[in-house]
């Protein structure tokens, strides 16, 4: 089973606001149910879901209202939209004229917001500027417009690019470490407005998409957008593609920091710039493949509790309560929707 990074419950939640000031709790079950998340989750504080699952979520949702943006701006953005936005792309010259025309495209549909790019002193920034003073930003809107510029502009460059820096206009929301890697660069809040800035270098480059491309692209959303950053090249992604193979055989910090060439020392400091460290990255891996084989499989809770390193069942339990505020029986038990 490949090992990837579980959701937490909370950014579910963010992705269902617009979709709750239009549905009843009996349609959100439901999409829910249709996702493979029971209910029961959605009211599990501490519950995290597959990235799959919360891709279904998001496909089913946007599918029901028949808004790509699931209700979180004025107006519904209606199906095919990304796609046209694709296409309005694919023959720019360059990523800085792909990406003012991303600006463009938005102004005509959004009501509510403005997208600009400005360029200065090498940065070129998106921003997202309400239209009147009044407006209240919905953050998860902001976030998912953020992870589509970002996103939308990796793909054509067909890497992951770097950023100078995210801002939004808007608290920093509680748990937000919860979910902070899939955001790029450093992230400040409490904005005159949400933006997203790149070196002026990095748009000059061209890029070479194909149509075929851009409709696999689109029959992937939103997969690929939003969980870019999930899968870029850090230390941290390393250690845990490293950790997640070598689970249930106990892997240390030497065992890390022995397979990138560098000390235990040399390894820590990485990552704890990157703000972790190996223990919670360790710690991390074993969550998300402990949760993903109680959703995915039926396999003995003893034989899952081995395959992520631990010696004996009570421990996992201790652990796994931890991580989720519920036990493994439990937690499967409220995941099952059959």
């Amino acid at each position: 089973m490949q090992e990837r990074a579980t959701v937490p419950i909370s950014f579910l939640r963010n992705m269902l606001t617009g979709a709750r000031r239009q549905l009843g709790a009996h349609d959100i079950d439901a999409l829910a149910t249709q996702a493979g998340i029971s209910p029961l989750l959605l009211r599990q504080g501490g519950a995290r879901v597959t990235r799959e699952q919360f891709v279904r979520m998001y496909e089913g949702v946007a599918l029901f209202m028949g808004d790509e943006m699931l209700g979180l701006w004025s107006r519904p953005i209606r199906a095919g939209a990304l796609k046209y936005l694709g296409l309005s792309l694919l023959d720019a010259p360059s990523l800085m004229v792909a990406m003012y025309r991303f600006t463009r495209f938005w102004n005509l549909l959004l009501d509510d917001y403005r997208l600009r790019m400005a360029r200065a002193n090498g940065v070129a920034t998106i921003t997202i500027a309400p239209r009147l003073d009044t407006t209240t930003p919905t953050p998860f809107g902001h976030e998912l417009m953020v992870k589509l510029i970002h996103g939308m502009a990796s793909w054509l460059q067909g890497r992951q690019l770097p950023v100078q820096g995210v801002g939004f206009a808007f608290r920093r929301p509680a748990k937000f470490d919860e979910y902070a890697n899939l955001f790029p660069g450093p992230v400040r809040f409490g904005q005159a407005a949400t933006s997203v800035s790149f070196s002026e270098a990095v748009l000059r480059q061209t890029f070479r998409r194909t149509r075929g491309e851009l409709l696999d692209f689109v029959r992937r959303a939103p997969d690929d957008w939003i969980f870019t950053t999930f899968d870029h090249d850090t230390t941290r992604s390393s250690v845990r593609d490293f950790v997640a193979a070598r689970l249930a055989t106990g892997v240390t910090l030497g065992d890390a920091a022995a397979s990138l060439h560098m000390s235990e020392r040399a390894l820590s400091r990485k990552l704890a710039a990157e703000g972790t460290s190996f223990r919670a990255v360790k710690e991390e891996v074993r969550r998300d493949v402990a949760i993903q084989r109680l959703v995915k499989t039926r396999e003995p809770i003893d034989l899952i509790a081995a395959s992520v390193g631990f010696d004996n069942t009570p421990a996992f339990h201790r652990a796994f309560r931890t991580w989720t505020g519920s036990t493994p029986r439990g937690y499967r038990r409220r995941a099952s929707t059959g």
